[in-house]
């Protein structure tokens, strides 16, 4: 069965007609004279590639995400290495000018195969490309991420699989305390030994930066977004987007969130795969302080092309290899993270988080708090294990908050400092002689 192709731009006339006189493999059904016509027509159905003659270096990787999404993949033609490895950046497969019409059409056959999952194997579901086929699967956030290219005539440079481990913070609504054990985590790590990146991704209310006591105005995340879109966000630009935290027991840097909750629509999920991927790429553990909500914007489902408000936490969940789940426990936030957990498992099917119960106090629960609440748990809760019980400490909390620093600096004998600590540094350490990181990655980022 033919392929149907739609072009844009006019730089290789002899190269396009070629593949109309082929009449094989593909056919061109379109030609377009600009990227936004070119979109329109991917989005009516009209086609399953699209052939970018002239005009690559306005293509980004939510523009791909998007006609990813309506099944299109896209093949951009290009003389330079430096354009090519932008476009591989962003999930474009790229050939060379010369390329001669059969061969265009090979590659477009090839682009289209890895689009719709015939033979994906092994390495090559990683990244963006698994979270996009779990999208494509699941019907969340922003759908379609492109898969990356193994191959490019430019100069083929195999993607770097990144092996730092992504720790997603999440909990319901109510304020279970997501910030204050996200933020303590990355300082627990990085307190360990472990190069530790922080990424503030709540669209709804970002506030590590004020915890931290951090400049806000940059918004990091935002930034990075923006330059993954355009396939050019490297390592070192990452590390000079992350401010530093030094801490004295240890340092990390921080993806500072959006300033203001209307710029969620800069948090496109196919930017942030690529950071995240980024992100794996120069620190041992990323950890990511989520938004509460889950919901994947229903009403807009037939739209594919639209933003998802959503799309920043529910990729963060998607790519993430540990999920803490956090609640407050008391009778409002425990029957709010079980019904939460109940959503999680719907929005990233197999999911299987680690349940957190923070704010633990016997005013709330009653005498042995956390021997009432585990047998409450294991009566009406979802079948899931408590992982953690993380007392209420207003005191060690309020100073930390009030000083801009964590817990192991304002209150480093706190019960809460110590919970957290046992949460994630003891299995940390356990397996500190045998880690997989780069020693070159730690470098990195602590320069």
């Amino acid at each position: 069965m033919s392929i149907p192709v739609v072009t844009v731009g006019q730089a290789r006339e002899d190269l396009v007609g070629g593949l109309e006189r082929l009449h094989g493999p593909v056919t061109v059904v379109r030609r377009c004279t600009e990227l936004a016509e070119l979109l329109a027509a991917c989005q009516s159905g009209l086609a399953r590639a699209a052939v970018v003659a002239e005009g690559s270096e306005d293509l980004t990787a939510s523009l791909v995400d998007r006609l990813g999404a309506v099944g299109v993949a896209i093949i951009a033609l290009t003389d330079s290495t430096e354009e090519a490895a932008r476009l591989r950046g962003i999930g474009v497969t790229s050939a060379v000018s010369t390329l001669d019409s059969a061969g265009l059409a090979e590659r477009i056959s090839d682009a289209v195969s890895q689009l719709t999952g015939r033979g994906l194997t092994g390495d090559r579901l990683t990244g963006n490309g698994l979270a996009g086929v779990k999208q494509r699967e699941n019907g969340l956030a922003e759908t379609g991420a492109a898969l990356r290219p193994e191959t490019d005539d430019a100069g083929p440079v195999p993607a770097v699989a990144g092996t730092g481990k992504i720790v997603a913070v999440w909990g319901p609504a109510g304020s279970p305390g997501r910030t204050l054990v996200a933020v303590n985590i990355a300082g627990e790590l990085a307190a360990a030994g472990k190069s530790v990146l922080l990424v503030d991704a709540d669209s709804y209310g970002a506030s590590v930066a004020a915890v931290l006591g951090l400049m806000d105005e940059a918004a990091g995340l935002a930034q990075a977004c923006r330059l993954a879109d355009q396939g050019l966000l490297d390592h070192e630009t990452l590390l000079r987007i992350a401010a530093p935290v030094a801490a004295t027991s240890g340092s990390f840097r921080v993806l500072t969130g959006i300033t203001r909750a209307d710029r969620w629509t800069e948090l496109r999920a196919a930017a942030l795969s690529i950071v995240l991927q980024r992100a794996r790429e120069v620190a041992e553990v990323v950890v990511v302080d989520t938004g509460f909500c889950l919901e994947a914007d229903e009403e807009l489902s037939f739209d594919t092309m639209a933003p998802r408000r959503n799309a920043a936490t529910l990729r963060s969940l998607e790519m993430a290899d540990t999920v803490f789940a956090v609640g407050a426990a008391d009778p409002i936030g425990v029957p709010r993270l079980v019904r939460g957990l109940a959503e999680l498992e719907t929005a990233v099917p197999g999911v299987a988080p680690d349940v957190v119960l923070n704010k633990v106090r016997a005013s709330a629960v009653g005498r042995s708090p956390e021997r009432q609440l585990r047998e409450a748990w294991d009566r009406y809760g979802p079948g899931t294990g408590i992982k953690a019980f993380l007392p209420s400490d207003p005191g060690a909390s309020d100073a930390a908050l009030l000083s801009g620093s964590l817990l192991l600096e304002a209150a480093p004998d706190s019960r809460l400092r110590a919970a957290i600590a046992n949460l994630v540094c003891a299995p940390a350490q356990q397996k500190r002689g045998s880690s997989v990181f780069s020693s070159t990655a730690k470098r990195k980022l602590r320069g």
